[in-house]
């Protein structure tokens, strides 16, 4: 793994995970460089991971190959301002959930090499779901750096269009509270017919787990996993009637459709914001 020095601008949960991660994959602690104005939340990191950590993040820039927007999308005008001075043609990631590349480029001052991700929260354990675009600024090289350390989080995909991250957006970005939801019913139905609370919880919970890694580490599709365990006439059959007579999947679809419509509604909104 190249050792150049990572500044992360914010320090807040989802960095922090990447931090985790990158330090578990064997990068080196003093490779890592976090700026973030809360004074508590530095002496965390740094006895916590060994890294540096700064309150300026132009002078966190200073020597930095990437850089990692890690801020909330509310305060990323200004901290791509304030880092347009310094701002080189290093390495941009942005983690700043629903702020186009256009505005970042533009904040800070120019068109520097950029990489846009959508994260989802299981990457603060490194499971997540974590999807990247690049702008035409960046090289091979740097596409290849980009996804290296997203990849401390979780699984990575690429997107040709940054568009499709509002998509993203809708499906993993939102989609552990669709699962979320559907534990939270399943537990409340094994309640209801006469199962003890911690008995359902930790009977929903197995099942997910066991049939998100029946799905992920077979070559079959979801459909085909589906279909062999369920016996014509028996007890899986007759369930799954219910939720496709009840329009499981269209409702599915409109949630989803729902989130994406939302995701492009706030990027325009965070793009005007002043």
């Amino acid at each position: 793994m190249m050792q150049d020095t990572i500044a992360f601008i914010g320090g807040g949960n989802m960095a922090t995970s990447l931090v985790a991660g990158l330090i578990a994959d064997g990068y080196d602690p003093g490779s890592l460089v976090v700026s973030d104005p809360d004074g508590e939340k530095r002496a965390a990191l740094a006895e916590r991971y060994g890294v540096r950590t700064l309150s300026d993040n132009a002078e966190a820039l200073s020597g930095a190959g990437v850089v990692l927007l890690c801020v909330k999308p509310q305060m990323a005008r200004a901290v791509c301002q304030g880092l347009a001075a310094a701002r080189g043609e290093r390495l941009f990631v942005s983690i700043m959930a629903g702020i186009r590349e256009r505005s970042i480029q533009t904040w800070l001052g120019g068109a520097p090499p950029l990489v846009r991700t959508m994260p989802n929260t299981p990457a603060m354990i490194q499971a997540g779901a974590i999807v990247l675009h690049a702008t035409p600024e960046v090289t091979a090289a740097q596409r290849n750096q980009a996804e290296t350390i997203l990849r401390a989080g979780g699984l990575t995909r690429w997107v040709e269009r940054e568009e499709l991250l509002d998509a993203v957006t809708a499906l993993s970005g939102s989609g552990p509270a669709y699962f979320f939801l559907l534990m939270e019913a399943l537990e409340e139905a094994g309640i209801g017919l006469g199962l003890d609370a911690e008995s359902a919880r930790l009977l929903t919970i197995q099942t997910a787990l066991g049939a998100a890694r029946m799905a992920m580490e077979s070559t079959d599709s979801p459909r085909e996993l589906r279909e062999r365990v369920t016996s014509p006439g028996g007890t899986t059959e007759r369930a799954l009637r219910v939720l496709h007579d009840g329009g499981f999947r269209a409702l599915v679809a409109s949630a989803v459709a729902a989130a994406r419509d939302r995701s492009e509604e706030l990027s325009r909104l965070l793009a005007e914001a002043p």
